[in-house]
């Protein structure tokens, strides 16, 4: 497919965080872009203010009229069930109807691409090298999967012939990529509604992995199953973070590498994890030969990610963070951050559980890693693509969780009971549209201080 020959190109599902991404970068390239969601949210608000037509009711009548079968790309989110009318409309006219990380594909198999994979930091460390790519002047667009704080967008840059990517897990949609450099942060079971079981996980990794035709140009952790450069923290590897310290909140470390070292490099993600993720962006990005003094400069100046920990609130009496966590992997490094930061504070951790399946799969995780803070609230499970699962309700996982202070708090109660609160930190978690809540909670808790 040549996207020179497109004029049109319109997205069921436009407000999903990574069609969004998508749908900016072909309004900046000059394509006429609209299409449709389920509901409004603040990423559709933002691409209605960029100039794109959006609807959220499902009506063939409201496709534009002079987007024609030979002028028009369609792209779709694997969520859009195939009941869909729009979906059927385009499929059965023979319209060119693609999934994103198709386009993706297509986008990036004529440049250099850097494709970073892992059920766990593929936003941070993707927006973290395509923020190092571009302050170095490198020709590079970088799609993210969040909204980088430094950009406001989750497109950084408009190169040509450099591109950075998530290699996302779901549907294997990471295969359709041509990466030449690459990372594998993780491969934790998850996806198990698409994949079953976690050995097909980790045999979709290897398969990306097998993409990478030098091994040396792919990054890894050291527990991981895979043939590459090993980056670790205080551990021998060929990338190493050590004598790693807090300064003024924010880290500060050095980096073993094969041409030396680098010195005194700050950063100021919280977590070990985010550390990780960091150390993973900077191999790649010494690898592509980006100078020692542009990654560093870069590093620091590096201001995280919407809903990627953080900072609503960031006062001497109160501490407001809010986190996309959804999975027990992540719910333990936003623990370990906030313990980290806040040493004997009480925490209030307030949790959308995502997906029936995923919680179903992952109960016994989910209650083990909620258990460790102070106290919780609990709120409904968010279902986005799924029907409901009997006997797999947020009742259930609370009488698994063993930390007493708990409760179930109902959506239209969230604000108020957050208000009587006496939690100095307080943290809410979750992929769902418990981010949507975030303003409200955060004028409701100015109002506290």
């Amino acid at each position: 497919m040549n996207l020179n020959q497109i004029q049109n190109v319109y997205f069921i599902g436009i407000g999903g965080i990574g069609m969004s991404a998508l749908a900016r970068y072909f309004k900046f390239i000059g394509k006429q872009v609209s299409g449709y969601d389920k509901t409004p949210s603040m990423l559709t608000n933002e691409l209605i203010e960029s100039g794109i037509d959006i609807h959220f009711e499902d009506n063939i009548n409201l496709i534009p009229t002079d987007y024609y079968v030979e002028n028009t790309l369609v792209i779709y989110t694997p969520a859009v069930p195939k009941t869909h009318s729009e979906w059927n409309y385009f499929t059965e006219r023979n319209y060119e109807v693609k999934k994103r990380a198709e386009v993706l594909g297509i986008i990036t198999k004529d440049t250099f691409c850097f494709a970073v994979a892992g059920t766990h930091g593929k936003t941070t460390t993707s927006s973290i090298l395509g923020h190092i790519l571009f302050e170095s002047g490198a020709d590079v667009t970088a799609f993210i999967g969040g909204i980088v704080e430094n950009y406001n967008s989750n497109l950084i840059g408009s190169g040509k012939t450099v591109t950075v990517v998530e290699a996302d897990e779901f549907d294997r949609s990471f295969l359709h990529l041509h990466p030449n450099i690459a990372c594998v942060t993780s491969m934790d079971a998850d996806h198990l509604d698409i994949y079953g079981t976690s050995d097909a996980i980790q045999a979709s990794f290897r398969e990306f992995a097998a993409k990478v035709e030098d091994k040396n140009h792919l990054f890894i952790t050291k527990e991981l199953p895979l043939d590459g450069v090993q980056c670790a923290i205080n551990e021998d590897a060929v990338y190493k973070a050590y004598n790693v310290r807090i300064e003024d909140g924010a880290y500060v470390f050095d980096v073993q590498t094969p041409s030396g070292i680098m010195k005194d490099l700050r950063f100021g993600l919280p977590g070990k994890h985010n550390l990780m993720n960091g150390l993973m962006a900077i191999a790649m990005a010494k690898t592509f030969g980006t100078p020692t003094d542009s990654i560093a400069k870069a590093i620091a100046s590096f201001n995280g990610i919407r809903r990627r920990f953080s900072y609503q609130i960031k006062s001497e009496k109160l501490v407001y963070i809010d986190d996309y966590a959804h999975h027990p992997t992540e719910i333990n490094a936003v623990h370990q951050a906030v313990r980290e930061l806040y040493p004997g504070k009480k925490v209030l951790a307030i949790f959308q559980p995502h997906l029936f399946s995923r919680t179903r799969d992952f109960v016994d995780g989910f209650a083990e890693s909620l258990s460790q803070f102070d106290e919780v609230f609990l709120m409904d499970i968010y279902p986005a693509r799924e029907l409901p699962m009997e006997g797999v309700t947020s009742e259930w996982l609370l009488g698994k969780m063993t930390n007493t202070n708990k409760k179930i708090v109902a959506k239209e109660d969230l604000l108020g009971e957050i208000k009587a609160s006496d939690a100095p930190i307080i943290v809410t978690i979750g992929a769902g549209d418990l981010g949507e809540m975030v303003p409200s909670i955060k004028k409701v808790l100015n109002e506290n201080i």
